[in-house]
């Protein structure tokens, strides 16, 4: 089946549903889905969202901020305007529904603090944050006439006018094929433009706080289709997963460390002093190499976080959500401190973008986690993720007005052939994409992980090689399914991810190679991948 729009949005978390509201008041859109509509990155986010809102706090204040984290990678111009214009976007979030915590007297916003932020700027929704704006953007869209959502429905390929010789001179999207994950037939979903809000890449490691749904898609998508890809050795590992059996993926929130949590070891010992003057406030690629120097030195399983000296009550308050999530696993954290290792979370790079969200392939755009604008540089500051997604999401929007008004509207839609699923058939070895799977996330987890070498990330390279060879001859030969879409992306982001750290011979940032303790300046610009 064919469906036709004028935006084709790829994802359904805070970047596609603001970007798909904003394009909806003058075109239609399709927005895709992989599973329902509210199962994405941002619907777990539980810090909040970085924006100046005090009088206390300054625009100077949240950039400086934001350039130390980067460590020396972040573009300043892009710093300075997404700072800039962050706190008109968190009210057009408030203007469609979203309720953020207020103080005591329900005055002003309770803001609060997180690694890194030298001020109180991250506005929340108690500690599930993402979960509120998710409601938000969803019932703001489920009454936006123009929109069109397909849940359930996994993206295969991006559609570009190179790939089947539509059209003449420069390359530029027009949609992608699309699997019904229902019917698992894979349709044509043509657009004029295509905006890839696909979020994360988690999966590709052993150990996530990311979702299922985070296997590097849009990443993936956009290379194999010719756009450039930037930075991907930089991946943030969040320092505080909860560490039990039965708790799969579960974030115990930096807002806990900023209002005042103690990172200890098993017998009592607060140890952040030694690693960082900030000590639990401590970026959080410090804070996350320092648990795994502890946990190694000392050969224990995990570390623990104590707000046991806070007052219990502002913490069930402050934290309903992680508390009672705590709580059914039999810890009760404001009388016992809290298990917690570090885990994959967050991709600083990913597709390039410029400051409008313009990929290198004309017509096709990018924003959220799948997008690398440049705002992050070697380590994203806390809670600035959602604000980048809502202001990139806006800019694209206004991009798409402009070139629309072009009369792009009344330009015709490439004829593209329907999926030809050529002489693949039905496998009957599913286990291979189980055991490929597994593969590949443990060979990140064991050589790409939070502390590199030169030999380990040559290991991993050698072993990413072999799989992907192995999954590409499977891709080909069996009917797509989503799980093998999955395994696909994850092969090729496991792949962009081990060659960008193997160029970048420096430490800096989130990639720590013992092999190159220092920071060079050679290596004081962007890691870029362009298909060969």
């Amino acid at each position: 089946m064919e469906y036709r729009s004028s935006v084709l949005v790829i994802g359904g978390g805070i970047g596609g549903l603001s970007a798909a509201l904003k394009l909806a008041q003058f075109c239609d859109v399709i927005v895709v889905m992989k599973e329902d509509r509210f199962l994405s990155s941002t619907y777990f986010a539980q810090g909040g969202i970085a924006s100046v809102f005090s009088k206390e706090d300054t625009f100077e204040s949240h950039i400086q901020d934001t350039l130390r984290a980067g460590d020396g990678l972040c573009h300043e111009e892009v710093v300075q305007s997404v700072v800039e214009e962050g706190p008109i976007r968190v009210r057009e979030l408030i203007e469609i529904g979203v309720s953020f915590s207020r103080n005591a007297e329900e005055v002003a916003y309770d803001l609060g603090r997180e690694g890194g932020h030298s001020q109180r700027r991250i506005l929340h929704a108690e500690d599930f944050t993402g979960r509120e704006i998710q409601r938000a953007l969803v019932e703001a869209v489920e009454k936006a006439p123009r929109i069109r959502i397909f849940e359930n429905h996994i993206a295969v390929d991006l559609i570009t006018t190179e790939k089947f010789g539509l059209g003449r001179g420069i390359n530029r999207g027009v949609g992608a094929y699309i699997l019904n994950r229902g019917t698992g037939q894979i349709d044509t979903f043509l657009s004029h433009f295509t905006v890839l809000a696909t979020g994360g890449l988690g999966k590709v490691y052993l150990y996530t706080s990311n979702p299922d749904v985070a296997t590097g898609d849009g990443v993936a998508m956009a290379y194999r289709a010719g756009a450039d890809i930037a930075n991907m050795e930089f991946i943030q590992f969040h320092p505080t997963c909860l560490y039990h059996p039965h708790a799969k993926s579960f974030l115990i929130s930096e807002a806990v460390r900023g209002e005042g949590g103690i990172l200890r070891l098993a017998h009592g010992e607060a140890f952040m002093e030694r690693h960082h003057p900030m000590k639990e406030l401590a970026p959080r690629d410090i804070v996350a190499r320092a648990i795994d120097h502890e946990i190694k030195r000392t050969g224990n399983d995990c570390v623990y976080l104590d707000v046991t000296h806070l007052n219990p009550e502002f913490i069930k308050k402050r934290f309903p959500n992680i508390y009672e999530k705590c709580l059914s696993l039999g810890i009760d954290m404001v009388q016992e401190p809290v298990p917690v290792v570090p885990a994959a979370h967050y991709a600083c790079g990913g597709v390039v973008t410029n400051l409008k969200g313009e990929t290198t392939t004309p017509r096709l755009f990018a924003c959220g986690e799948v997008a690398c604008t440049g705002l992050h540089g070697a380590n994203r500051l806390a809670s600035n993720s959602l604000l980048e997604a809502i202001v990139f999401a806006h800019r694209i929007a206004e991009e798409i007005r402009g070139e629309y008004d072009k009369d792009i509207a009344q330009e015709a839609l490439p004829d593209v052939p329907p999926w030809n699923p050529g002489g693949a058939r039905d496998s009957d070895e599913e286990v291979v994409i189980a055991h490929n799977w597994d593969e590949i996330r443990r060979t990140l987890w064991n050589y790409v992980g939070i502390v590199r070498s030169n030999k380990r990330l040559m290991r991993a390279r050698h072993r990413i090689d072999n799989l992907m060879k192995e999954i590409d001859e499977y891709y080909w030969n069996f009917t797509v399914t989503g799980d093998l879409i999955e395994l696909r992306n994850l092969s090729q982001v496991a792949d962009l991810i081990v060659r960008s750290a193997m160029q970048r011979q420096e430490s800096r940032g989130l990639h720590y190679n013992i092999d190159y303790l220092r920071k060079d300046d050679r290596f004081l610009r962007d890691t870029l991948l362009k298909k060969s």
